[in-house]
Parts: C-alpha cells; structure tokens; sequence
C-alpha cells in the first residue's frame, strides 16, 4: 500500500483565525489529527467529523506522548493508507521539531508536506503593538530559545553565543523561557546588554486572556517570580518595548478578559461564539445536547421528493434549516425546488440561518415562541398545506394550532438532539473557581441540560437568556435572568451583554 501523506501543520499561537487557508484544506481532509496542547480547539472543527483527534499532552485524560512515539504514530498511520495532520502551535519549523519529524518521515519513506503557521514571537507585534524592527532602534529581530535540548543541559554546554546576543543591534525574543529566565537574563547583562533594557513577558499571545507584564532585564527575573507567571510565553528585550501603548487593540475590546460559556454545539453556537471572540471574550463551549441524525430519514426524503405540494414550509430552528438543506442538497436537488412554496421561521436567528443558503424568510414570528408564529397562520390556515420541519423534542402548540385552524400539516423529524451526560472537566473546575462571568441560554433544553450537569455551580454566574422561552425555562429551575435579548438572536444576545457591560 502506498503511504497516505502526512501534513505538518501550523496552528499559529492560539487565535483560530490566524489558521492559513491550506491548514484548513489539511483539516477537511485529515484521518487523524494529531494535535498539540496549545492549539485552540476551535481550530479542531475544522476536521471531519470522522477525523480521529487525539491530543498530545497536557491535556485531561491524554497521554503525554515522547517526540519518538508520535513520530512512530505517523508513521504507522501513514503506512495504513491514513492521512495524518501533525498540528502544532504557532509555526513547525520555529523551535517546533520539524527537522527532526521530516529526516523521519523521509526515511520511511512517507510523503509529507509541511504548512507553515504564525509564530507567537512574530504574533506578539500585532497583538500587543510591540514593533519588533523600528527604523531607529532596530533594524533585525532573533528567535532565541532559551531551553535547549536536553544533553546541552546536562553537560553544561550552551550553543548560545551570550556574547553575541548581547551586542545584537535589534530585538530579541526569547521562547521557553520563564523557567530559565534568571540565567539566561544575568547571561545578558554579564556580556554588557543593560541591565535597565526594557522588557515585556507576553503570556497566551493572541488568546481571548492574553497577559503583558513589562519589566527590566535586571528585573525580569524577580517579576517573573513575584507574578508567578507560567508558560507559553514570549520575552520580547529591546528598546522597541517601550513604544507599545499601555492598552493594545487587542486588549482594549469591550468584552476582554470576560469569559463566557456557551452550551451548545461547536457548530450550531458558531455566531454566537464569534461574535463575543471579536469582541475579546473568552469563550467554552460546553454542549448541553448533541445534535444527531433523526431517528429515520425516510419521512424528510419523501417531504422533498413531494415538496411541491406544500404551500408553506415552517422551520422551528436553525438546526432544522441545516438540516433540511443538506439532506436536500445531498439528494441532488437545489433551492429551485422551492420555487412555489413560501418559507416561515421561528425567530430572527432562523431567519438568518435560511438567509446564509440565500433564501428569504416570506415569514418570521419575531419572538422566539411557537404560539407567536402559530398566530401568525389563524386567519389563513383552513385548507393550506404545511410541512413543518422540527427537531425530535419539539413542541406541539404549532401543529396542534394549525389543524384546529383547519390546515393540513405534515411533520417531519430534521434531527434529533441527546443530552450531554457528562460536564467538561475544564468547565467544572472554571465554576468552581469562579471564573464565569456569564452563560448564553440560547434554548429552554439547553438550560435544563445545564442544570443537570452543574447544580448549584451555576449560581456563581450570570445568565443572559436569548428569549422569552428560555427565560421561562430559567424560572422554573429557580433561576431569574439576568438579561433577556431583544431582538432574540445571536447578535441581540451579545449586545444585551454589551449594555450591561457599560453600565
């Protein structure tokens, strides 16, 4: 069998957005993801749903694997027809071991291709507006790692010429360093570098809790130690430090150093969850349901090869769009088949989701609530064709409405939805400490899921509920929102948090 190619992938240094457009294509199209800790595991969707993903280290529950066994596990997965993406943070061949995984997989003769990533030490210009060259002060800029390989350690041998870094006429920023910062900073200032040179300690460059400590070389030191600051971080040392502003763009967003959980789906939560990111929060997504296929899709296949004797067809929700476009899409067919019905949603964010497959919505309850769009049909109903488009947990109130209206109403199951049974342990520990500052509700069902996973845990936070539905579904668990969005959607959710926010 002819090895399958193994991709060493850059993930850049933590916003998912810095992913370049063949990372993307690599994903799509990976077996197996191998992926470092440091990667953000929204950069993770990406991948198939087949993909196998299998962390590296540092991870709850992952195993921490040595260089030599990932590289025997690509390998392996090469040679068995796979194809593999080695993600690594920030960029493969910047301190990244990328020599020594491609001497490998060329001696085993596996195909491999390698996609380069931004790394944190150039990131740091544009996150924290550290101008790393500057016509006046410096012209150059070194990558400098500050813990080298093993066997140097141990025999006392530096490869580091500490002499010459010294009297480098640019920038320096030094990687892995917090741990070896006393020794590699005194090694400076012993070879004549200042000991009052300006320094800034970034940590987590580009993530939604980015932290910028600045200090001296003679200070760096005792600050690192006095902070307890831990890793990934950067060192940037020179004198283009002190002309990056107090408060970067990054850091200056409305939301920054907020953080949010969303329960929901990676996929189905993605406006929401770009959003609040643009606007510097950090978000976890903890899903409360997973979306599945519904139970059969025979009743959904014979709605569309019959479409066009319906007179409306009646989304409930955007998971419904979803999936009613792509089964239908699947089947060959496209939008034109819908040329002679007309389209209701419930809710502007339904009306959204059909907009992104370039339909209009001929008619949206404006509220969130099934009645709203049921009342919306009375004087109309008798002797029209409905085909409602649901989830497996709908409510009735709709088709119940519309018949007593005197309609004719098909329902079809899009999908079905499962509780989540078990809580993420990273968002576990976050209520714990507190560290929560607000939930999204975006769904009655979602709430009462939330509520079996964490208890009383939920209290340390503040929840902002998406419509008038899910804040019924709040009271009755004992819990008054702290705010209702008008209009119920993504957006309007997120500028509710916003207003709150400035008051």
């Amino acid at each position: 069998m002819t090895p399958a190619t193994v991709y060493l992938v850059g993930a850049g240094p933590g916003d998912p957005g810095l992913l370049t457009v063949r990372a993307v294509q690599c994903l799509r199209r990976a077996d197996v993801v191998l992926y470092d800790y440091l990667a953000d595991p929204a950069v993770l969707e990406h991948a198939a749903l087949s993909a196998e993903l299998v962390p590296l280290g540092h991870h709850e529950g992952g195993r921490v694997l040595t260089p030599e066994d990932i590289t025997r596990r690509m390998v392996a997965e090469a040679r068995a027809g796979r194809t593999v993406v080695r993600l690594k943070g920030g960029d493969p061949c910047v301190f990244g071991r990328a020599a020594d995984e491609t001497a490998a997989l060329r001696e085993a003769g596996v195909p491999f291709e390698i996609v380069p990533g931004v790394t944190s030490g150039l990131a740091v210009a544009a996150y924290c507006e550290i101008p790393l060259t500057q016509q006046d002060e410096a012209s150059c800029v070194a990558l400098v790692t500050a813990h080298e390989r093993n066997e140097k350690e141990e025999s006392g041998v530096s490869r580091l010429d500490f002499a010459a870094l010294a009297a480098f006429p640019g920038t320096l920023v030094f990687y892995m360093g917090v741990g070896r910062v006393a020794q590699w900073s005194a090694a400076l200032m012993e070879h004549g570098r200042k000991p009052d040179t300006p320094v800034a300690v970034v940590r987590r460059c580009s993530w939604a809790d980015q932290e910028t400590v600045r200090c001296t070389l003679g200070t760096a030191a005792s600050v690192v130690a006095e902070r307890r600051l831990k890793p990934p971080a950067v060192f940037v040392v020179g004198e283009v430090v002190e002309r990056a502003p107090e408060l970067s763009w990054f850091a200056a967003r409305p939301l920054f150093g907020m953080r949010v959980l969303v329960p929901s789906a990676p996929g189905t939560s993605r406006k929401l969850r770009d959003l609040l990111v643009g606007l510097g929060a950090e978000v976890m997504v903890q899903p409360a349901i997973r979306i599945t296929p519904p139970p059969e899709w025979a009743p959904l296949d014979a709605a569309l090869e019959d479409i066009e004797r319906y007179d409306w067809v009646v989304f409930t929700s955007a998971n419904g769009v979803d999936a009613f476009m792509e089964r239908l899409l699947e089947s060959g067919a496209d939008a034109r088949c819908l040329h002679r019905v007309r389209l209701a949603v419930l809710g502007p964010g339904t009306a959204e989701e059909l907009a992104s497959y370039r339909l209009k919505a001929d008619r949206v309850a404006e509220t969130f609530v099934t009645e709203s769009l049921a009342s919306s049909f009375l004087e109309e109903a008798a002797g029209t064709r409905f085909l409602l488009v649901q989830g497996s947990r709908a409510r009735k109130v709709l088709p119940a409405t519309l018949r007593m209206a005197g309609a004719e109403v098909d329902e079809v199951v899009a999908y079905g939805s499962e509780d989540v049974m078990e809580p993420d342990p990273k968002t576990a520990a976050a209520f714990a400490a507190g560290d929560i500052d607000w939930i999204t509700a975006t769904s009655a069902s979602a709430v009462r899921s939330l509520a079996r996973l964490y208890g009383d845990a939920l209290r340390s936070a503040r929840f902002a509920s998406i419509g008038p539905v899910t804040s019924a579904a709040l009271r009755e668990l004992g819990r008054e929102p702290d705010l209702e969005a008008s209009p119920h959607t993504a957006a309007g959710l997120v500028d509710a948090i916003l207003r709150v926010g400035e008051r």
